[in-house]
Protein backbone atom coordinates (compact mmCIF):
# COMPACT_ATOMS: atom_id res chain seq x y z
CA UNK A 1 0.00 0.00 0.00
CA UNK A 2 1.45 3.49 -0.52
CA UNK A 3 2.57 5.66 -3.24
CA UNK A 4 4.26 3.86 -6.24
CA UNK A 5 6.65 6.62 -7.62
CA UNK A 6 4.25 6.83 -10.67
CA UNK A 7 3.62 10.42 -9.82
CA UNK A 8 6.42 13.18 -10.16
CA UNK A 9 6.97 16.86 -9.60
CA UNK A 10 8.07 18.25 -13.46
CA UNK A 11 8.19 22.02 -12.18
CA UNK A 12 8.39 25.12 -9.66
CA UNK A 13 8.54 28.96 -8.77
CA UNK A 14 9.06 30.37 -6.20
CA UNK A 15 9.29 34.68 -5.60
CA UNK A 16 12.17 35.91 -4.52
CA UNK A 17 11.25 36.53 -0.77
CA UNK A 18 11.02 40.58 -0.42
CA UNK A 19 10.97 42.08 3.51
CA UNK A 20 8.74 45.11 1.63
CA UNK A 21 7.35 44.17 -1.44
CA UNK A 22 7.86 45.98 -4.32
CA UNK A 23 4.93 46.81 -7.33
CA UNK A 24 0.90 46.76 -7.14
CA UNK A 25 0.36 44.30 -4.56
CA UNK A 26 -2.30 41.78 -5.94
CA UNK A 27 -5.76 39.68 -4.99
CA UNK A 28 -4.58 35.87 -3.62
CA UNK A 29 -6.03 34.70 -6.61
CA UNK A 30 -4.28 36.58 -8.75
CA UNK A 31 -1.08 35.29 -6.77
CA UNK A 32 -2.56 32.06 -7.27
CA UNK A 33 -3.07 32.11 -10.95
CA UNK A 34 0.61 34.07 -11.51
CA UNK A 35 1.63 31.08 -9.48
CA UNK A 36 0.70 28.92 -11.66
CA UNK A 37 1.35 30.31 -14.85
CA UNK A 38 4.97 31.04 -13.83
CA UNK A 39 5.20 27.23 -12.50
CA UNK A 40 3.52 25.65 -15.54
CA UNK A 41 6.23 27.27 -17.81
CA UNK A 42 9.26 26.06 -16.05
CA UNK A 43 7.78 22.57 -16.40
CA UNK A 44 7.17 23.30 -20.04
CA UNK A 45 3.30 22.18 -19.71
CA UNK A 46 0.14 23.93 -21.26
CA UNK A 47 -2.46 25.41 -18.76
CA UNK A 48 -5.26 23.34 -21.02
CA UNK A 49 -3.21 20.09 -19.37
CA UNK A 50 -3.83 20.72 -15.94
CA UNK A 51 -6.77 18.78 -14.20
CA UNK A 52 -6.36 18.94 -10.57
CA UNK A 53 -5.30 22.04 -8.11
CA UNK A 54 -4.52 22.37 -4.06
CA UNK A 55 -4.32 25.00 -2.43
CA UNK A 56 -4.91 26.27 0.92
CA UNK A 57 -6.79 29.17 2.04
CA UNK A 58 -7.46 31.81 -0.16
CA UNK A 59 -8.60 34.99 1.38
CA UNK A 60 -11.59 36.05 -1.06
CA UNK A 61 -13.73 32.64 -0.41
CA UNK A 62 -14.50 31.67 3.31
CA UNK A 63 -15.70 28.09 1.43
CA UNK A 64 -15.08 26.43 -1.67
CA UNK A 65 -11.37 27.79 -2.56
CA UNK A 66 -10.67 25.32 -5.02
CA UNK A 67 -13.83 25.93 -6.70
CA UNK A 68 -13.39 29.94 -6.79
CA UNK A 69 -9.74 29.59 -8.60
CA UNK A 70 -10.51 27.07 -10.92
CA UNK A 71 -13.25 29.04 -11.96
CA UNK A 72 -10.94 32.42 -12.22
CA UNK A 73 -8.33 30.32 -13.66
CA UNK A 74 -10.70 29.06 -16.47
CA UNK A 75 -9.92 25.24 -15.75
CA UNK A 76 -12.32 22.56 -15.38
CA UNK A 77 -10.66 19.66 -13.00
CA UNK A 78 -11.10 16.48 -11.79
CA UNK A 79 -9.16 16.92 -8.66
CA UNK A 80 -9.65 19.56 -6.18
CA UNK A 81 -8.31 19.71 -2.16
CA UNK A 82 -8.10 22.67 0.23
CA UNK A 83 -5.32 21.45 2.71
CA UNK A 84 -5.89 23.23 6.21
CA UNK A 85 -2.10 22.03 8.37
CA UNK A 86 -0.60 24.77 8.45
CA UNK A 87 3.09 24.98 7.89
CA UNK A 88 2.14 21.32 7.03
CA UNK A 89 -0.11 22.24 4.01
CA UNK A 90 2.46 22.05 1.24
CA UNK A 91 4.14 18.94 1.85
CA UNK A 92 0.60 17.72 2.32
CA UNK A 93 -0.80 18.98 -1.20
CA UNK A 94 2.43 17.67 -2.73
CA UNK A 95 1.66 13.70 -1.51
CA UNK A 96 -2.62 14.15 -2.16
CA UNK A 97 -1.51 15.84 -5.90
CA UNK A 98 0.73 12.22 -6.17
CA UNK A 99 -1.97 9.97 -5.31
CA UNK A 100 -4.67 11.60 -7.20
CA UNK A 101 -2.46 11.09 -10.28
CA UNK A 102 -1.36 7.56 -9.39
CA UNK A 103 -5.46 6.59 -8.58
CA UNK A 104 -5.94 7.75 -12.46
CA UNK A 105 -7.65 10.70 -11.55
CA UNK A 106 -5.65 13.40 -12.54
CA UNK A 107 -2.60 13.70 -14.68
CA UNK A 108 -1.42 17.57 -14.01
CA UNK A 109 -1.82 19.00 -10.58
CA UNK A 110 -0.90 22.38 -9.89
CA UNK A 111 -0.04 23.00 -5.85
CA UNK A 112 0.31 26.82 -5.15
CA UNK A 113 0.51 28.76 -2.44
CA UNK A 114 0.78 32.41 -2.69
CA UNK A 115 1.94 34.56 0.46
CA UNK A 116 2.15 38.35 0.68
CA UNK A 117 -0.02 41.66 0.50
CA UNK A 118 -3.34 41.92 -0.48
CA UNK A 119 -5.51 44.89 -0.49
CA UNK A 120 -8.09 43.24 1.67
CA UNK A 121 -12.00 45.16 2.84
CA UNK A 122 -12.12 45.17 6.95
CA UNK A 123 -14.14 42.23 7.28
CA UNK A 124 -11.87 39.71 5.20
CA UNK A 125 -8.60 41.17 7.03
CA UNK A 126 -6.66 38.41 9.22
CA UNK A 127 -7.70 37.58 12.85
CA UNK A 128 -5.62 40.08 15.44
CA UNK A 129 -3.62 36.96 16.17
CA UNK A 130 -3.42 35.07 12.70
CA UNK A 131 -1.57 32.42 14.62
CA UNK A 132 -2.56 32.74 18.17
CA UNK A 133 -2.42 29.16 19.79
CA UNK A 134 -3.95 27.27 16.86
CA UNK A 135 -7.65 28.51 17.59
CA UNK A 136 -8.81 31.85 18.70
CA UNK A 137 -12.49 31.86 18.87
CA UNK A 138 -14.71 32.09 21.65
CA UNK A 139 -15.86 28.86 23.11
CA UNK A 140 -12.43 27.29 21.59
CA UNK A 141 -10.75 25.55 24.59
CA UNK A 142 -7.64 27.74 23.62
CA UNK A 143 -9.92 30.99 24.19
CA UNK A 144 -11.29 29.84 27.42
CA UNK A 145 -8.24 28.06 29.01
CA UNK A 146 -4.72 28.91 26.95
CA UNK A 147 -4.84 33.16 26.06
CA UNK A 148 -6.39 34.22 28.87
CA UNK A 149 -2.75 33.03 30.77
CA UNK A 150 -0.52 33.96 28.28
CA UNK A 151 -0.13 31.03 26.38
CA UNK A 152 -0.38 31.73 22.80
CA UNK A 153 1.52 31.99 19.58
CA UNK A 154 4.41 30.23 18.39
CA UNK A 155 6.98 31.60 20.88
CA UNK A 156 5.78 30.34 24.06
CA UNK A 157 5.00 26.62 22.58
CA UNK A 158 8.16 26.05 21.17
CA UNK A 159 9.83 27.16 24.40
CA UNK A 160 8.12 24.86 26.49
CA UNK A 161 9.69 22.10 24.16
CA UNK A 162 12.80 23.60 24.36
CA UNK A 163 12.77 24.13 28.40
CA UNK A 164 11.25 20.20 28.78
CA UNK A 165 14.12 19.43 26.64
CA UNK A 166 16.38 20.76 28.01
CA UNK A 167 14.97 19.09 31.68
CA UNK A 168 15.15 15.67 30.55
CA UNK A 169 18.09 15.70 28.16
CA UNK A 170 20.22 18.37 28.54
CA UNK A 171 20.30 21.68 26.85
CA UNK A 172 23.42 22.65 24.74
CA UNK A 173 22.57 26.15 23.47
CA UNK A 174 25.55 26.24 20.76
CA UNK A 175 24.39 22.97 18.95
CA UNK A 176 21.09 24.94 18.11
CA UNK A 177 22.75 28.10 17.28
CA UNK A 178 24.98 26.09 15.28
CA UNK A 179 21.51 25.19 12.94
CA UNK A 180 21.04 28.49 12.47
CA UNK A 181 24.82 29.53 11.25
CA UNK A 182 25.00 26.08 9.11
CA UNK A 183 21.75 27.43 7.21
CA UNK A 184 22.84 31.10 7.07
CA UNK A 185 26.40 29.92 5.72
CA UNK A 186 23.97 27.87 3.03
CA UNK A 187 22.04 31.11 2.46
CA UNK A 188 25.08 32.90 1.29
CA UNK A 189 25.76 31.08 -1.63
CA UNK A 190 21.72 31.39 -2.31
CA UNK A 191 21.35 35.00 -4.37
CA UNK A 192 17.67 34.26 -3.56
CA UNK A 193 17.71 34.21 0.35
CA UNK A 194 16.73 37.53 1.87
CA UNK A 195 19.95 36.81 4.19
CA UNK A 196 22.40 36.64 1.23
CA UNK A 197 25.65 38.08 1.70
CA UNK A 198 25.19 37.92 5.57
CA UNK A 199 27.62 35.35 7.38
CA UNK A 200 26.09 34.29 11.06
CA UNK A 201 28.02 32.82 13.80
CA UNK A 202 27.57 30.85 16.76
CA UNK A 203 28.04 33.36 18.53
CA UNK A 204 26.29 36.37 17.13
CA UNK A 205 22.97 34.00 17.45
CA UNK A 206 23.70 33.29 20.89
CA UNK A 207 24.25 37.19 21.78
CA UNK A 208 20.48 38.08 19.77
CA UNK A 209 17.79 39.14 21.99
CA UNK A 210 16.28 36.67 23.98
CA UNK A 211 12.47 36.38 22.71
CA UNK A 212 11.13 33.63 24.98
CA UNK A 213 13.84 31.51 26.95
CA UNK A 214 16.03 29.83 25.70
CA UNK A 215 14.63 30.67 22.42
CA UNK A 216 16.94 33.76 20.59
CA UNK A 217 15.64 36.21 18.01
CA UNK A 218 17.94 34.50 15.36
CA UNK A 219 16.87 30.73 16.19
CA UNK A 220 13.52 32.15 15.00
CA UNK A 221 12.24 32.49 11.06
CA UNK A 222 12.53 35.72 9.49
CA UNK A 223 8.42 36.38 8.42
CA UNK A 224 8.80 37.87 4.46
CA UNK A 225 6.34 38.24 1.20
CA UNK A 226 6.80 35.79 -1.34
CA UNK A 227 5.09 32.52 -2.86
CA UNK A 228 6.01 29.20 -4.57
CA UNK A 229 4.12 26.82 -6.63
CA UNK A 230 4.97 23.09 -7.92
CA UNK A 231 3.62 21.15 -10.77
CA UNK A 232 3.15 17.36 -10.05
CA UNK A 233 2.06 15.16 -12.84
CA UNK A 234 2.58 11.38 -13.79
CA UNK A 235 6.05 10.10 -14.69
CA UNK A 236 4.98 9.49 -18.10
CA UNK A 237 4.46 13.39 -18.65
CA UNK A 238 7.38 14.37 -16.10
CA UNK A 239 9.62 12.52 -19.12
CA UNK A 240 8.69 14.98 -21.44
CA UNK A 241 8.93 18.19 -19.33
CA UNK A 242 11.72 20.44 -19.29
CA UNK A 243 13.75 18.82 -15.83
CA UNK A 244 15.06 15.78 -14.48
CA UNK A 245 11.72 14.42 -12.83
CA UNK A 246 11.52 14.13 -9.11
CA UNK A 247 9.85 11.63 -8.03
CA UNK A 248 7.24 11.19 -5.34
CA UNK A 249 8.05 7.72 -3.43
CA UNK A 250 7.10 7.87 -0.29
CA UNK A 251 4.97 9.95 2.37
CA UNK A 252 3.61 10.68 5.78
CA UNK A 253 1.30 12.66 7.87
CA UNK A 254 0.44 12.22 11.46
CA UNK A 255 -1.51 14.97 13.63
CA UNK A 256 -2.18 14.44 17.24
CA UNK A 257 -3.37 17.85 18.44
CA UNK A 258 -3.62 21.54 18.42
CA UNK A 259 -2.12 23.45 21.11
CA UNK A 260 1.12 21.91 23.40
CA UNK A 261 -1.33 22.04 26.64
CA UNK A 262 -3.35 18.74 25.24
CA UNK A 263 -0.24 16.96 23.89
CA UNK A 264 0.60 13.48 25.70
CA UNK A 265 4.46 14.33 25.28
CA UNK A 266 5.98 16.82 23.87
CA UNK A 267 8.74 15.68 23.77
CA UNK A 268 7.31 12.42 21.01
CA UNK A 269 5.95 14.56 18.03
CA UNK A 270 4.26 13.33 15.15
CA UNK A 271 6.96 13.04 13.28
CA UNK A 272 8.34 9.95 13.96
CA UNK A 273 5.05 8.11 12.99
CA UNK A 274 4.75 10.36 9.59
CA UNK A 275 8.69 9.90 8.80
CA UNK A 276 8.39 5.99 9.48
CA UNK A 277 5.73 5.96 7.23
CA UNK A 278 7.47 7.82 4.35
CA UNK A 279 10.91 5.43 4.83
CA UNK A 280 8.99 2.48 4.49
CA UNK A 281 7.22 3.51 1.91
CA UNK A 282 10.11 4.18 -0.14
CA UNK A 283 11.60 1.32 0.70
CA UNK A 284 14.83 3.44 1.99
CA UNK A 285 16.49 4.09 5.07
CA UNK A 286 18.44 7.07 6.27
CA UNK A 287 21.34 6.50 4.97
CA UNK A 288 20.48 6.70 1.82
CA UNK A 289 19.53 10.22 2.10
CA UNK A 290 21.54 12.82 0.38
CA UNK A 291 20.00 15.76 1.81
CA UNK A 292 17.25 16.94 3.64
CA UNK A 293 14.87 19.67 4.18
CA UNK A 294 13.35 20.19 7.55
CA UNK A 295 10.59 22.42 8.35
CA UNK A 296 12.47 25.38 10.43
CA UNK A 297 10.57 27.69 11.79
CA UNK A 298 12.73 27.48 15.08
CA UNK A 299 16.00 25.50 15.81
CA UNK A 300 14.29 23.20 18.85
CA UNK A 301 12.18 22.21 15.56
CA UNK A 302 14.92 21.10 13.22
CA UNK A 303 16.68 19.22 16.27
CA UNK A 304 13.69 17.33 17.39
CA UNK A 305 13.02 16.26 14.00
CA UNK A 306 16.28 14.95 13.53
CA UNK A 307 15.55 12.92 16.43
CA UNK A 308 11.92 11.88 16.11
CA UNK A 309 12.93 11.32 12.51
CA UNK A 310 15.36 8.51 13.22
CA UNK A 311 18.40 10.37 12.14
CA UNK A 312 20.05 10.21 15.70
CA UNK A 313 18.80 8.65 19.22
CA UNK A 314 16.57 10.77 20.99
CA UNK A 315 18.64 13.03 23.54
CA UNK A 316 21.79 12.93 21.30
CA UNK A 317 20.69 14.96 18.47
CA UNK A 318 23.52 17.98 19.81
CA UNK A 319 25.53 15.36 19.33
CA UNK A 320 25.14 14.52 16.52
CA UNK A 321 24.94 18.61 15.14
CA UNK A 322 28.28 19.30 16.08
CA UNK A 323 29.86 16.27 14.76
CA UNK A 324 28.16 16.67 11.53
CA UNK A 325 28.16 20.35 8.42
CA UNK A 326 24.38 21.04 8.20
CA UNK A 327 25.65 23.43 5.22
CA UNK A 328 25.49 22.38 1.81
CA UNK A 329 28.94 21.95 1.43
CA UNK A 330 28.76 19.52 4.67
CA UNK A 331 28.11 15.54 5.01
CA UNK A 332 24.27 16.22 6.09
CA UNK A 333 23.20 19.18 4.14
CA UNK A 334 20.20 20.55 5.98
CA UNK A 335 17.91 23.02 4.36
CA UNK A 336 20.48 23.87 1.83
CA UNK A 337 18.72 27.19 0.51
CA UNK A 338 18.94 28.53 3.66
CA UNK A 339 15.93 27.28 5.32
CA UNK A 340 12.91 29.43 6.31
CA UNK A 341 15.83 31.05 9.14
CA UNK A 342 17.72 32.60 6.56
CA UNK A 343 15.66 32.09 3.11
CA UNK A 344 12.97 33.62 5.16
CA UNK A 345 9.29 32.16 6.06
CA UNK A 346 6.98 33.31 3.06
CA UNK A 347 3.43 32.55 5.14
CA UNK A 348 1.76 29.30 3.78
CA UNK A 349 4.56 29.29 1.30
CA UNK A 350 7.24 28.44 3.80
CA UNK A 351 6.91 24.40 3.64
CA UNK A 352 6.83 24.57 -0.31
CA UNK A 353 10.28 26.20 -0.31
CA UNK A 354 11.22 22.69 1.07
CA UNK A 355 9.61 20.83 -1.02
CA UNK A 356 11.03 22.73 -3.92
CA UNK A 357 14.30 22.80 -2.39
CA UNK A 358 14.98 19.09 -2.28
CA UNK A 359 13.74 19.23 -6.17
CA UNK A 360 15.58 21.33 -7.02
CA UNK A 361 18.72 20.09 -5.52
CA UNK A 362 17.70 16.66 -7.57
CA UNK A 363 16.91 18.04 -10.66
CA UNK A 364 20.71 19.84 -10.18
CA UNK A 365 19.48 23.40 -10.43
CA UNK A 366 20.57 24.75 -7.51
CA UNK A 367 23.65 26.93 -8.57
CA UNK A 368 26.17 27.60 -6.10
CA UNK A 369 24.81 26.31 -3.48
CA UNK A 370 24.34 22.78 -5.07
CA UNK A 371 24.56 19.20 -3.17
CA UNK A 372 26.76 17.03 -5.12
CA UNK A 373 25.50 13.86 -6.01
CA UNK A 374 21.58 14.73 -5.04
CA UNK A 375 19.32 11.73 -5.82
CA UNK A 376 17.32 11.36 -2.75
CA UNK A 377 15.66 14.08 -0.61
CA UNK A 378 13.94 13.96 2.91
CA UNK A 379 11.20 16.51 3.23
CA UNK A 380 9.11 17.66 5.99
CA UNK A 381 6.39 19.99 6.92
CA UNK A 382 5.41 21.34 10.36
CA UNK A 383 2.01 22.57 11.43
CA UNK A 384 1.22 24.81 14.36
CA UNK A 385 3.88 23.73 17.37
CA UNK A 386 4.76 20.23 16.03
CA UNK A 387 1.42 19.46 15.95
CA UNK A 388 0.18 18.48 12.17
CA UNK A 389 3.39 16.42 10.52
CA UNK A 390 3.98 15.29 6.61
CA UNK A 391 7.61 13.97 5.33
CA UNK A 392 8.44 13.13 1.74
CA UNK A 393 10.85 11.44 0.28
CA UNK A 394 11.49 12.57 -3.10
CA UNK A 395 14.08 10.66 -5.47
CA UNK A 396 15.34 11.46 -9.20
CA UNK A 397 14.38 9.47 -12.24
Amino acid sequence: MGLRGDAAIAGYVELKPEKKPQGEPLFCIEQWARLAQLALQDAGIEKHEVDGLVTSAIAESAMFAPATLAEYLGLEVNFAEHVDLGGASSAGAIWRAAAAIELGIAEVVVCAFPAGPMPMPPELKPHPFPFGASSNEYGSPQAQFDIPYGNLAQNCGYAQIANLYAARYGYDPRALAKIAADQRASACANPDAIFYGQPLSIDDVLNSPMIADPIHLLEIVMPVAGGAAVVVTSKERAARARHRPVRITGCGERLAFKTPTYAPDLLHTPIAAASAQAFAMAGVSHADIDMASIYDCYTITVLMTLEDAGFCPKGKAAEFIHSHDLSYRGDFPCNPHGGQLSFGQTGMAGGMHHVIDGARQIMGRAGGNQVKHCNRAFVTGNGGIMSEQVVLILEGA
